[in-house]
């Protein structure tokens, strides 16, 4: 009797999934309009916990882990006067890739007084992980847009460092055509600036959060009530091209988040009028 060939797997080929959603305002509430997804990314039902109308929605990636040779590919667009806030509920976790890399492209399309709040969850990117992530925000003059990207190297409570792997992350956002911001940060595994001074000295967590305005004034604001060291964590406010950069180094992700939902509440009061929502999901 012949012995069967076993085919052989490849292990490099993962996921392919895209989620593209269209939001409108329509009868003063912002509603989902358009929805398609393919492969394991999925969005739960809108939730409307604001009294203006303002779309909370939470992006759902199932399995919960990216392997090398994933593929994901999001598209957001947020029409006129249409108030979006998008937050997903758990981290998204990079494995170890034996070879493969694990690509994650997020194109976010914010019209002229339409609104989108962005606060993804971490990313944890494991040691021997390879990723690219690349984030464009597409805005128009009358725009607003606040965001937050918050990545963390290894796994600090189980005393992993990111001694191996390679990720490079790009996050460019553009207002009618012209870039306003290009960042772009590439990290491999041991890489002396992991650890150095002018680096991330030693910090597992990364945080950046960016805010669409041309009121330099709320800088000031954001110093005095956001900057408050009570840790080791280092945390920058800037102002260039239109755009409030707040960054944050530590080694807490909850104490990252703490300080941006803190500039976020501070923001949204000062530029729309009303008080930030706190996202039913952030308390599970």
């Amino acid at each position: 009797m012949a012995t069967p060939k076993l085919e052989k797997v490849n292990l490099n080929v993962g996921w392919s999934a895209k989620l593209h959603l269209g939001f409108i305002e329509k009868e003063k509430k912002t509603v989902l309009q358009q929805r398609a997804h393919q492969g394991p990314l999925q969005v739960q039902k809108p939730f409307y916990p604001e009294e203006n109308g303002a779309c909370h929605v939470y992006l759902l990636h199932p399995p919960g882990g990216v392997v090398g040779g994933d593929n994901f590919d999001v598209k957001i667009e947020v029409n006129p006067n249409a108030k979006v806030l998008v937050t997903t509920p758990a981290a998204s976790k990079f494995y170890r890739s034996s070879g493969a890399t694990a690509y994650q492209k997020q194109i976010l399309k914010v019209a002229a007084h339409g609104v989108l709040e962005w606060f993804p969850s971490e990313n944890i990117f494991f040691s021997g992980a390879k990723a690219k992530l690349e984030t464009k925000v597409d805005l128009s003059e009358k725009s607003h847009f606040i965001g937050w990207d918050i990545l963390c190297l290894g796994r600090p409570a189980a005393r992993e460092h990111f001694s191996q792997g390679n990720l490079v992350q790009r996050f460019n956002i553009f207002q009618d055509g012209r870039p306003l911001r290009l960042d772009k940060l590439v990290i491999r595994g041991n890489d002396l600036a992991l650890n150095a001074k002018w680096g991330l000295a030693g910090k597992s967590v990364l945080g950046s959060f960016f805010c669409f305005t041309s009121r330099i004034d709320l800088i000031d604001l954001l110093r005095k009530n956001v900057c408050l060291f009570r840790n080791d964590d280092f945390y920058s406010v800037t102002f260039v091209d239109n755009i409030i950069l707040c960054r944050c180094l530590g080694n807490s992700v909850e104490q990252v988040k703490r300080h941006f939902i803190k500039a976020w509440q501070i923001l949204r009061f000062a530029l729309r009028g009303n008080e930030a929502v706190i996202p039913r999901i952030w308390s599970t």
